[in-house]
């Protein structure tokens, strides 16, 4: 009975099965018959496709897409061909647990291939693996064939080796190793790569540590330097700053006398020009006066308010101490309930105090156990040590064998150096054909170096095209900017020019003025300063303010002296041009807000008109006259608060260009800007700036323009050399294809001639016979030995699960001690709580007592509060007399102010005269101001200086820059410092700060290989031992089954050929992995010959003949036989059926046959008809029906 048969196999769309056709089959033979062209070697074709054949010549076709049904007259193709082989494994020889395992293959026409194992799907690798070493599968020998035979009756016996190496099972250890030895040759390649990198980086390593020590010396330098610097500066700054305190304060006094003197002659002219407007300056005073009684008033209404609040809490604090009252009398209810709590708890802790005692005596008796099971565990250790040393002597008996086997080993080498002779030729040879070889993977090599080297030469072509297009693309994208910086500028100048010529034409003055200044660029006009507009400066934000305030005045032209007005005036009359103001330089009188310095804290102020401009100095006293007395505010609401407040003496623009009036009157809506003279001027400036900052842009989009063109120049470069490159490439593969054909060429002549040589050794062989023998005692006493040592350690093992059992409840004694002394430990974590809540609930019948006297405090403080808030109602309703007492005062003012009124017509005359006096005073002192305001320029410059050096050496505010002062002796001994260290820097030469960051990179890279490359070397050596011992291991395992083929072989060739004798010979035993093996057969009565010069008949008998010997010794589930004895006559056939027959026991035959032989030792008949062309059908026929079914005799 079969441990795993062939069950079924499911054919659809291979080759010509386009329908889905089903065999199932038993576990006896199976025949499959039928006419020459019908498609039956399909079926054995399918088969082993789905096992995973990738050679298409093995499958009889010449691409992998024929296995496709392709198609016939009636029929279309298919799109694509898929083979399920299903087998039973109830004996699990598949290490599976399915009872049944079907594998599937499917192949689309587009070039797709699918593997499934039981409907999951898998790689081809996990197929291969399923059937190495079963003897089924693509290289196995469950599928033999004509090519199987020829195999055997190949002229070169090492073709025969893959048959014998999946016959004696070595074929999964032979991939193994082929593994190891890739993965050794790419660890090979690996290691020459990371000293190549190792070398490349030793050559940096070094340069670069200097050059990092270089800079971080001048990064040491490079600080102290900065932070002295910075110290010196700042110390400097703050010195600077010191002398501006003085000199702000000096500038402030000056200001002060030269406002005092404006203040007291602007009162005296004002006196004297216009007493009607000081009359009405003691009506807005009496109105003032009337203003904060009414603020008074409201005062005293606030306060007669808080007089009822206060009153309210009064009330309040009554009813919070009637209610504290109400709770102390709740409170006595509660100390009966916890006392009774408390004995509970004193009840439960002594219970505690019980079960404690019990738990520790417990765990007492629990640590005694368990150190006693400690004690018999050492003892048991002991013999068990003993037990192992002996089987240590054992083993070392076994050790000494094993050395008498190197003994013979030597002896069997004694014997081969006898035949040095013979062998040096052949050793010369094997030099030879080394070389050949050694040169054909050197050519393999180079070849391969050269299509790698191509194919590195095209992707660094696509990388060059993708770097031009992107350099390209940038240098149109810069292009594309610069046209457009190119236009805004023209924009720019445009309307500059305009603007320019708008100016120039004086667009938005009068008639007058421009004739005027017409006259004056002719210089018929002299002494002509210009209009208003001209002559000053307005930031953005306040231009609005400004031309309000300003109004036609903007307009009024400024000249020398009275006489240049004059001319002016005469001018226009003569040229009926129009009316004009002139302001004369020598008779302008300057104006002064005497309130400017109490509005500057006042909400909403901005500043005096005349300090928000920007003018010559010459220019003072004509807009101090113009803008000196208008104030500006932030919005209306705030200019409405301080007129009223200053009881609409002055004029007040805000910023969006609303006018109050002196008097009272209001001007504004929507502010229209004077014909925008203001803003043009602004706008030239602003749009001055613009063309300026764009003219920069172009430049530096001109000059990345440039690097972007050359840059793409460069890459054209690039790209041409590397596609010479290729082309270099692509000849060298020509060349390198040429030597590697003559290479093989060369190694095939070489090994013809070492079979020749090999022939010659045979001789000596049987020479090693004896040394065989005693090698084969030295082995059989190892056996003995290591049986006596593995009886030992049995032993051992036994005792060791003596130990283990103790071991066990050792553990067990341990949880239990451990149980205990977790519950004593909860216990004591009760106790402790019991006591802690014990604690707690007498601290709070203590807390409740307290919270009683607490309560009563309470209402004790509500009762004193009460008394505090009647003081206070009392202390307001005298403030409230005293307002009302402070209004009746004020009305007296009032009356006083009126007979002021009467008095100030007598003060006129006498400040005229004042007003000259302070004139000259006023003019005395504006020259002192402007010599301090000099002062204060330079001193600002200086100080602008420092931060800007702060700013352009470090990048660092003022603020950011006393971050990192450092402590300095004095600035003298600093600047020598510096100096020195200047010297230092400068020693130093270029300095590289990046090789600090770029050494520690590189080291940090060196350092990482170097721990590679140790770590690869140490993967080499692992690899080798794994080889080595992969090696002796398939050597063992085929000596072994090679014997056991060899046996079975000439006892299936007596039995097949009814006498004679037959016998398999190693080419070298020495090299038994890798030598050819020869078939040496004598045939009954005839002589000994090797295979090849036997008959066609005697041939495909003898190779019948070995197949059945190696599935005696390695049987497979199934055999698949394609008209293998075809070439056989009918009595060898009989004899070839009945063979099977015996050996159906343990293997599953499927036989595809024409030889009726064959066909009456078959179970089970399939047919295999093409009725339809190209189209193969089967059909279930008995021995009778082969003739007239299928047309076979």
């Amino acid at each position: 009975m079969c441990l795993l048969y062939l069950k079924a196999l499911e054919i659809q769309g291979f080759k010509s099965f386009p329908d889905k056709t089903v065999l199932t089959f038993g576990e006896d033979i199976t025949a499959i018959v039928g006419p020459n062209g019908s498609g039956k070697s399909n079926i054995s074709d399918a088969i082993r496709w789905v096992m995973g054949e990738q050679s298409t010549r093995a499958l009889r076709g010449g691409k992998m897409e024929d296995v496709i049904f392709g198609g016939t007259a009636k029929r279309k193709q298919t799109g694509y061909a898929e083979v399920s082989l299903v087998l039973d494994n109830t004996s699990h020889l598949f290490d599976m647990e399915e009872s049944e395992v079907m594998v599937t293959r499917r192949y689309y026409r587009s070039g797709e291939s699918e593997y499934y194992i039981n409907r999951r799907s898998v790689r081809l690798k996990d197929v291969n693996e399923l059937f190495m070493d079963t003897g089924l599968g693509r290289e196995g020998y469950s599928i033999i064939g004509q090519g199987k035979i020829d195999e055997i009756l190949s002229v070169k016996s090492a073709d025969r080796r893959e048959i014998f190496e999946e016959a004696a099972g070595i074929s999964r250890y032979r991939h193994r190793k082929e593994e190891a030895e890739h993965k050794l040759e790419r660890t090979d390649e690996n290691l020459v790569r990371i000293n190549d990198k190792i070398s490349e980086l030793e050559l940096q390593v070094e340069p670069l540590r200097q050059q990092s020590e270089k800079a971080k010396k001048y990064l040491i330098l490079r600080d102290e330097l900065r932070g002295l610097e910075i110290s010196v500066w700042l110390d400097t700054l703050e010195r600077i700053r010191a002398g501006n305190i003085k000199l702000e304060a000096d500038y402030q006094e000056a200001v002060r006398q030269r406002e005092e003197a404006k203040v007291a002659q602007e009162k005296a002219y004002a006196a004297a020009e216009d007493y009607s407007a000081q009359m009405r300056e003691k009506d807005v005073e009496a109105d003032r006066l009337r203003f904060e009684m009414q603020g008074r008033q409201a005062k005293a209404n606030e306060l007669e308010s808080a007089i009822a609040v206060l009153k309210s809490s009064v009330e309040h604090n009554l009813e919070s101490a009637r209610r504290i009252q109400a709770d102390l009398e709740q409170q006595e209810g509660r100390e009966g309930s916890l006392a009774a709590q408390i004995e509970q708890r004193r009840t439960r802790l002594e219970e505690i105090e019980g079960q404690l005692t019990q738990a520790r005596a417990s765990l007492e008796e629990r640590s005694r156990q368990a150190q006693e099971a400690a004690h018999s565990a050492g003892t048991l250790a002991q013999e068990l040590e003993q037990l192992r040393s002996r089987a240590d002597l054992e083993n070392a008996d076994a050790a000494e064998a094993k050395a008498l086997l190197s003994a013979l080993a030597a002896a069997a080498q004694e014997v081969l150096d006898r035949d040095e002779t013979v062998r040096r030729e052949s050793a010369e040879l094997e030099e030879r054909l080394e070389q050949a070889r050694k040169e054909a993977r050197t050519a393999r090599r180079q070849y391969d170096d050269a299509v790698e080297e191509r194919d590195a030469a095209k992707n660094v072509i696509s990388g060059y095209q993708l770097r031009a297009q992107s350099r390209q693309k940038k240098a149109e994208q810069l292009k594309e900017r610069q046209v457009k910086l190119q236009m805004e500028e023209n924009a720019l100048t445009s309307r500059i020019k305009l603007l320019t010529e708008m100016e120039q034409m004086h667009e938005g003055y009068s008639k007058a003025v421009k004739l005027v200044m017409g006259e004056a660029q002719r210089g018929t006009l002299k002494n002509i300063h210009g209009p208003v507009a001209d002559l000053l400066k307005v930031p953005d934000r306040y231009t609005v303010a400004i031309e309000i305030a300003l109004g036609g005045a903007m307009q009024n032209l400024v000249v020398d002296r009275e006489e240049d007005g004059k001319a002016v005036i005469q001018y226009l009359k003569r040229r009926e041009g129009g009316r004009a103001t002139i302001l004369p330089l020598s008779s302008i009188r300057p104006g002064n807000l005497r309130e400017r310095e109490r509005l500057a804290g006042e909400p909403g102020f901005v500043g005096i008109a005349d300090q928000l401009v920007r003018f010559d100095p010459q220019y003072q006293n004509v807009f101090s006259n113009l803008l000196g007395r208008v104030a500006v505010m932030e919005n209306l609401d705030a200019a409405i608060a301080v007129a009223r407040k200053y009881g609409y003496q002055f004029r007040i623009v805000t910023l969006d260009g609303q006018v109050l009036n002196p008097g009272g009157s209001m001007t504004g809506g929507s502010a229209s800007r004077s014909a925008g003279i203001l803003s043009r001027a602004n706008e030239l400036e602003r749009l001055g700036e613009q063309a300026k900052g764009i003219r920069e842009q172009l430049s530096q989009a001109a000059r990345e323009l440039e690097e972007a063109q050359r840059e793409a120049t460069a890459s054209a470069y690039e790209l041409e050399s590397a596609q010479g490159q290729l082309r270099e490439w692509e000849n060298a593969i020509v060349k390198a294809e040429a030597q590697l054909a003559h290479c093989k060429s060369v190694v095939s002549t070489l090994e013809e001639q070492e079979e020749s040589q090999k022939e010659e050794l045979e001789g000596l062989k049987a020479r090693s016979a004896q040394i065989e023998a005693d090698t084969q005692s030295a082995r059989e006493r190892i056996q003995t030995l290591e049986g006596t040592a593995a009886a030992l350690k049995s032993e051992a093992e036994g005792k060791a699960k003596g130990q283990s059992d103790l071991q066990e409840r050792s553990a067990r004694i341990a949880q239990e001690v451990a149980e205990l002394t977790a519950s004593l430990a909860a216990l004591e974590a009760e106790r402790d709580a019991t006591r802690s809540g014990l604690t707690e609930l007498e601290g709070l019948k203590e807390s409740i007592a307290g919270d009683r006297d607490q309560s009563r405090a309470l209402v004790e403080d509500y009762h004193s509060k009460n008394e505090g808030i009647t003081r206070e109602i009392g202390e307001k309703e005298a403030a409230l007399e005293a307002l009302r007492q402070e209004n009746q005062a004020q009305n007296e003012a009032i009356s006083q102010l009126n007979q002021e009124k009467l008095e100030l017509e007598g003060q006129r005359v006498k400040a005229t005269k004042e007003s000259q006096s302070r004139n000259e005073e006023l003019l005395r002192m504006e020259g002192e101001v402007s010599r301090l305001e000099q002062r204060k320029v330079s001193a600002s410059m200086e100080e602008k200086q420092l931060l800007d050096k702060l700013w352009e050496n470090y990048e660092l505010s003022h603020e950011a820059a006393k971050q990192q002062r450092v402590e300095i002796e004095s600035v003298q001994k600093a600047s020598r410092r510096i100096a020195e260290l200047k010297r230092a820097v400068s020693v130093l030469g270029n300095v590289n700060v990046g090789a600090i960051e770029e050494f520690d990179r590189v080291n940090e890279r060196y350092t990482y290989l170097t721990d590679q490359r140790d770590d690869v070397q140490r993967a080499k050596s692992e690899l080798e031992e794994i080889i080595a011992n992969i090696t002796g291991e398939m050597k063992t395992i085929f000596a072994r089954e090679f014997k056991s083929i060899n046996e079975a072989f000439g006892q299936t060739f007596l039995e097949l050929f009814g006498g004679g004798k037959a016998a398999l010979e190693l080419e070298d035993p020495e090299d038994i992995l890798n030598c050819g093996i020869e078939i040496k057969v004598q045939p009954p009565g005839k002589a000994l010959k090797i295979i090849t010069l036997l008959s066609g008949g005697e041939k495909a008998f003898v190779a019948i003949a070995l197949y059945f010997a190696i599935l005696k010794v390695r049987p497979t589930p199934f055999v698949v036989m394609d008209e293998i004895e075809a070439a056989l006559d009918d009595n060898n056939v009989v004899r070839f059926a009945r063979y099977m027959r015996s050996m159906a026991e343990k293997t599953q035959f499927i036989v595809i046959t024409h030889r009726r032989g064959t066909m009456e030792e078959a179970d089970v008949l399939y047919g295999v008809t093409m009725q339809e062309q190209g189209v193969s059908r089967m059909l279930t026929i008995n021995l009778n029906d082969v003739e007239k079914e299928l047309n076979i005799r």
